[in-house]
């Protein structure tokens, strides 16, 4: 007789898992899968803002380049985002009751509102914008910081009825809505209804990604047990390990605070990127790749002997610090192994090949020498930002289904393939199109644009860039999720931070070489060596697929 009182947990237990599209299917029945496409757009939207709006905004006030080029840096703080990522491992106070991931998206989101009101009621034309730049780094910090709790929480709630590839897919989808509303969009409405009621309407957008912090179940803690239990090795190793992390940690902090204060006080401020590209290697070097080096010698020296001496090891406070700091590490090089070397290059080439270049795509679009393409800001604007973000978008849906379909390294192969060879689409702009030319006469896609009074030029353009942007939406889209599988649920805030930290400044390197590059040789050139940059990551793709195939059948082997 069958027993009618079986707990609904036991029952979905025993039910089987969907597979392929059929978890798509099943994601709609989902609240997880809605508060995920909210909180992307809640990180998309000051993404856009705060980094692209508020420029525009600047210069059709007046504002010096010298000034602008002050408040770009402001976009550093996701780029060393790890840096104060463990302190979301802590409780906010007073709204702590909503749950530990819950309470900061609020407190963050509460605190991007406030910059995005305070910037509409600041007036750059002025000259008085100190208020402004202040409130555009504190609503930056805030939405970084929102970033690495965003990453976190969706890394801790994916199950295998929602998985992170999905959860990583639809994330993409609200961030680059968001984009394209806060980018394009915002321009639209500020030639009808002004700035600072667009900022406004920015701010209240954000109520969207409230909204989505409201529906989002709050992930259960790691016991603090399963944390613990990543101190191994000798008290004495592990203090002198999280003793060096926390002065490289210092040392990058000040170099950071040190540029801000000068350019805020420097006149000509200094650029930006020029820091990220002169610092930017030296403070990953010490910030992130030797804590991972000497998490790897803990590992190395201590084994997987379990906890040493639980708390008496240490004073309970610099225990608290190795947990937060240094354990995320220690417990991803023990997991890796030597194949943590495969998967740090991965990690630093994948996007290289978009990042590397990312720079000299404006000059490339307009310019005039070297193969450049000479096209107006209204055709680039339509081209990049408006069409382009659309592809992006569409490549970001195709990524997803893929990874649904072929599974997550067939697609990350994929994507790394394709974002290699859609450089040559901008190599061949920069030869003259030949090869785009002949394709659009012979397949009548001149014939479509022309409908849409699109002459053949920017024809070609929009081709080039759809080629693109679609492999980069379907790139980006796996690599998220590649990422996020690789973080544990445990220490998803450090490790996630840490990774798209490398993936982001790793594309500043070269850079300057680029640049004589194409004074000598042209555009061309550089769309070259960007697809072979390509290729070194379609071997690190396949040798960490082979990598992951090894490690599952020495799992199978000893089950």
């Amino acid at each position: 007789m069958t027993d009618t009182k079986t707990p609904a947990s036991e029952v979905a237990a025993l039910q089987p898992s969907p597979k392929g599209l059929g978890v798509l299917k099943a994601a709609f029945h989902e609240r997880r899968t809605l508060a995920m496409l909210l909180l992307g757009f809640s990180a998309g939207l000051p993404f856009a803002m705060l980094f692209g709006t508020l420029n525009a905004w600047l210069s059709d006030a007046g504002v010096s380049v010298a000034t602008i080029g002050i408040l770009s840096w402001v976009g550093l703080f996701g780029a060393f985002k790890f840096l104060w990522s463990p302190s979301v491992g802590l409780t906010p106070p007073i709204i702590g009751k909503m749950g530990r991931r819950r309470s900061w998206l609020i407190l963050c989101q509460v605190v991007v509102v406030g910059a995005l009101l305070t910037i509409a009621l600041s007036h750059p034309g002025t000259g008085a914008i100190a208020l402004l730049a202040g409130a555009a780094a504190l609503g930056a910090f805030a939405s970084a910081t929102q970033d690495i709790v965003i990453d976190t929480w969706r890394i801790e709630v994916a199950d295998e009825r929602v998985p992170v590839d999905l959860l990583s897919t639809v994330y993409q989808l609200g961030f680059r809505t968001a984009a394209l509303i806060g980018g394009a969009g915002a321009l639209v409405l500020a030639d009808t209804l002004g700035w600072s009621t667009t900022f406004v309407i920015g701010a209240g957008l954000m109520g969207l990604g409230l909204l989505g912090t409201l529906i989002a179940p709050e992930p259960k803690p790691a016991p603090k047990q399963a944390i613990a239990r990543e101190r191994i090795g000798s008290p004495r190793l592990r203090m002198i390990a999280l003793a060096a992390t926390l002065l490289a940690w210092a040392w990058a902090a000040f170099m950071l605070i040190r540029f801000m204060v000068t350019a805020l006080s420097v006149t000509p401020a200094p650029s930006a990127g020029e820091f990220t590209a002169t610092w930017g290697p030296w403070i990953v070097g010490g910030a992130v790749i030797l804590p991972a080096a000497l998490a790897g010698l803990i590992v190395w020296r201590g084994g997987k002997t379990g906890p040493v001496q639980a708390e008496r090891d240490a004073p309970p406070f610099l225990n608290t610090l190795y947990d937060a700091i240094l354990a995320p590490l220690v417990e991803l090089m023990g997991r890796l192994g030597w194949g943590a070397i495969i998967v740090l290059g991965l990690i630093l080439t994948y996007r290289i090949t978009d990042g590397v270049w990312g720079p000299f795509a404006f000059p490339f679009y307009m310019g005039d020498t070297g193969g450049a393409l000479g096209h107006t800001k209204t055709e680039v604007a339509l081209a990049s930002k408006t069409f382009g973000v659309v592809m992006t978008i569409l490549g970001i849906g195709l990524g997803g289904w893929a990874l649904l379909v072929i599974g997550r390294m067939a697609s990350l192969l994929l994507g790394a393939a394709l974002s290699a060879a859609t450089n040559l689409l901008m190599m061949d702009l920069a030869l003259g199109a030949p090869v785009i030319h002949g394709f659009m006469q012979v397949s009548g896609l001149y014939k479509l644009f022309g409908l849409f009074h699109v002459g053949e030029p920017l024809a070609r353009l929009m081709l080039a860039i759809a080629g693109e942007n679609i492999a980069g939406g379907f790139a980006g889209a796996a690599f998220v999720a590649y990422l996020s599988a690789l973080s544990n649920k445990m220490f998803g805030a450090v490790q996630f931070a840490v990774f798209t930290s490398l993936a982001l400044l790793i594309g500043t390197l070269g850079r300057g070489a680029l640049g004589e590059l194409i004074e000598r040789q042209g555009y061309a050139a550089m769309f070259v060596i960007a697809a072979w940059l390509g290729v070194i990551a379609v071997v690190f793709c396949a040798m960490e697929w082979v990598r992951l195939t090894a490690e599952r059948r020495s799992l199978n082997l000893k089950a």
